[in-house]
């Protein structure tokens, strides 16, 4: 009796059904009236829409009525939205422009190297960062192989054209990270706290950045992080360091995520059988963990938010070249937590909205111990930083840009040693304005500059930008860049002294680049200046001095060779700097005059299986022997600094997961590595500054349930 019933409801109801929907129907063309197959046509706020056909044509019916907004959207193209009244049948024509960035349009690039993961012709892509063999998937270990980089592996940091790591500041969404890498031991740098698949976006800048970013004298490092996922997914991982897991959930109406993610490291079982230079007393151990929630708020909003916790314990010990027969213990406890929450939006008539909001912790406990010789030396220090950011963007035009902004940071820096307390707090505020100017489309021009003040220098700072580039044609253009850049100094330095002033540091910067598809090449010449640098002998002051200037050069081909990709970076520096202790102008000892780097990654679709190499060389780099006299300061020089990494990936499928096998090994061939010398205070004996572990073995296995990541290792070659 039921099939009756319902049947004869079915009846009743279909009419109403049909004439309740209305067909949408039409073609999509580009701007020179060709039709445009795959267009993603839909109304927006449904699930009602066609994908346009070969001949650019869709139709589609939907029961929504009447006023709505229809959208077309192709990669490589404009988003278009369209509005209809839906009474009736509807049948509309779009015409979609290309994207700004598939235009042969000229974009400033002095300085500049793109990393993304949206653009075809970028330098770096995140699996570049990945896949880069002896990076050991850390950013900045892989941005080593780019021009402009130092291979300073005795201290942590990314070294820039004869600045320090200090110098060389990064950003998340545009808010700085005050402690971007984990604790470090003497001679034992520690590595970035971040993973590269977090970025859908890397611009690593050797100089002439954007008035957007400042504090920092020589570079900044700028991640974008990624937006909604794709799909829901989940990952395992275990190595012979640790294992790690991670969930990535898309919300029903896929308007929305939160992602979880949690790794143990311990190097303990691996240093057991490999034995360091140092013997381990604690660890390394570390234990991370990540949270992300994203969810967009309208077609043109997105809210996110990103935070991680690290906790690691290190230590180890060493024969005392202070006191000969005696060990020397370094123990090291770290805190540190990370939080970012952004919200961008279109605020009409051109304008868009970018406001940001970050809190950062970072908790060192150190123990200096010469063991049953002296006592035992306790630093405690704690850095707390809070900021706020709000930069609004106006479309001048078809490509030119407006962008005003500002923000506020309150930091808190804290230290003690045994008894002795060292604080200061620090409330600083910046302002900056910037547009983007495009005289024709192959011409561009950038001119802005940077207000700043600091409440612990009680100094006010205004910092001139300005940048051109000019399009010679399709692939080639030439750029100039020019700016001012300040920097307060280090906080060991300011917990002590505080009537210091801002260091300052002037760039001028011309390049030749040729960008496409399958290969680049890029020529940089650069000259830098150095003011107000600190010195600490006879007394801490900024009246340091210092120049660094010289060539890069940069060539990249993923064609000539079938699945064959490879890139030769080579830089040519020339620095010196009166800063710290030193007499007067010397080449300092963390920068070498000649560095190169050649990358090599084959793919090998019968085995489904990427093989990396990496070379990279330096010159030697001078060290302070306080045997000689002061007029041959910093005159002897290490050793050339050679090393060689291999790595290979092995895809395939575990189950239902996609799984990639990994092994690695850093310096290959056991090339001796000196980076310098450390010497007793009455200078009668000294010990090479050398690798812990002069090679490196890493064996893992990464799974993902969801998304295929083993394609991304494919098309990225």
């Amino acid at each position: 009796m039921w099939k009756h019933s319902f049947n004869l409801l079915l009846c009743i109801c279909l009419p109403a059904l049909v004439l309740a929907q209305q067909k949408i129907s039409g073609k999509v063309t580009d701007a020179k009236k060709r039709p445009l197959p795959g267009v993603n046509v839909y109304i927006k706020g449904s699930y009602d829409g066609a994908t346009a056909g070969a001949d650019g044509t869709f139709s589609f019916t939907t029961t929504t009525t009447g006023p709505q907004v229809l959208v077309a959207s192709l990669m490589s193209f404009q988003t278009q939205e369209q509005a209809i009244n839906i009474t009736g049948p509807v049948q509309v024509t779009l015409m979609l422009k290309a994207a700004m960035n598939e235009l042969k349009v000229v974009t400033i690039s002095a300085g500049s190297i793109e990393a993304s993961s949206d653009k075809n012709n970028t330098v770096l892509k995140p699996l570049d960062i990945v896949t880069t063999a002896g990076a050991t998937a850390d950013i900045v270990n892989a941005l080593k192989t780019l021009p402009g980089t130092q291979q300073t592996n005795d201290r942590e940091g990314l070294f820039v054209r004869g600045g320090t790591g200090y110098e060389t500041q990064i950003f998340i969404d545009g808010l700085m990270v005050r402690n971007p890498f984990f604790t470090s031991l003497p001679d034992m740098p520690g590595r970035g706290r971040f993973s590269p698949f977090l970025f859908k976006g890397t611009t690593f800048s050797s100089g002439g950045y954007s008035a957007q970013y400042g504090q920092g004298l020589s570079s900044a490092l700028v991640l974008e992080s990624e937006d909604l996922p794709a799909r829901s997914s989940y990952s395992l991982g275990a190595s012979v360091l640790g294992v790690s897991g991670g969930l990535d959930e898309l919300s029903k109406d896929k308007k929305g995520s939160f992602g979880i993610e949690a790794d143990y490291t311990n190097l303990a079982p691996y240093f057991s059988i490999a034995k360091p230079k140092q013997e381990p007393t604690v660890g390394p151990e570390i234990i991370g963990t990540s949270l992300n929630f994203r969810r967009r708020t309208s077609s043109t909003g997105i809210l996110k938010f990103y935070g991680y916790g690290n906790w690691s314990r290190m230590g180890f010990k060493k024969n005392s070249i202070e006191y000969p027969g005696y060990q020397e213990q370094t123990d090291v406890r770290n805190q540190n937590v990370y939080t970012n929450l952004t919200y961008k939006e279109s605020l009409g008539s051109g304008w868009r909205m970018n406001a940001g909001f970050s809190y950062s912790s970072n908790i060192d406990k150190i123990k200096l111990d010469t063991i049953q010789k002296s006592p035992v030396t306790n630093v405690h220090a704690r850095s707390d930083l809070s900021q706020l950011r709000l930069m609004l963007t106006k479309s001048l035009g078809a490509f030119s840009q407006l962008r005003l902004g500002g923000e506020y940071q309150y930091a808190v820096e804290r230290s003690e040693f045994n008894s002795y307390r060292a604080n200061y707090v620090d409330n600083y505020s910046a302002g900056f304005a910037e547009s983007d100017i495009y005289f024709t489309p192959r011409f561009v021009g950038r001119f802005g500059g940077r207000l700043e003040y600091s409440t612990v220098l009680a100094k006010v700072n205004l910092a001139p930008r300005a940048s051109l580039a000019y399009k010679l044609d399709d692939y080639s253009q030439f750029s100039l860049a020019y700016g001012d850049y300040y920097q307060k100094p280090e906080p060991q330095y300011l917990r002590f002294k505080q009537d210091l002033s801002y260091m300052k540091a002037t760039h001028y910067i011309a390049s030749f680049q040729r960008l496409s598809s399958n290969y680049t090449f890029r020529v940089e010449a650069f000259y830098k200046k150095y003011k107000d640098l600190v010195k600490t002998v006879p007394d801490t002051l900024t009246n340091g001095t210092g120049y660094a200037k010289g060539i890069e050069l940069f060539w990249r081909d993923r064609k000539t060779i079938k699945n064959l990709d490879y890139w030769i970076s080579y830089s040519f520096l020339d620095t010196k700097r009166n800063y710290l202790f030193y007499p007067y102008e010397v080449q300092p000892d963390f920068a070498a005059k000649h560095t190169a780097s050649l990358v090599m990654k084959k793919y090998f679709p019968k085995i489904t299986t990427n093989i990396g190499v990496t070379y990279s060389y330096a010159s030697g780099r001078p060290y302070y022997n306080p045997n000689l006299p002061e007029s041959k300061f910093m005159s002897e020089k290490t050793i050339d600094f050679n090393t060689l990494g291999l790595s290979a990936s092995y895809l395939t499928t575990v189950g239902k997961a996609f799984t990639v096998f990994v092994i690695s090994v850093t310096n290959v061939f056991d090339f001796k590595q000196v980076y310098g010398y450390r010497y007793s205070t009455d200078g009668l004996r000294r010990e090479e500054i050398v690798p812990n572990a002069p090679r490196f073995l890493f064996v893992g296995m990464f799974m993902n349930f969801g998304i295929d990541r083993r394609q991304d290792v494919i098309n990225n070659l």
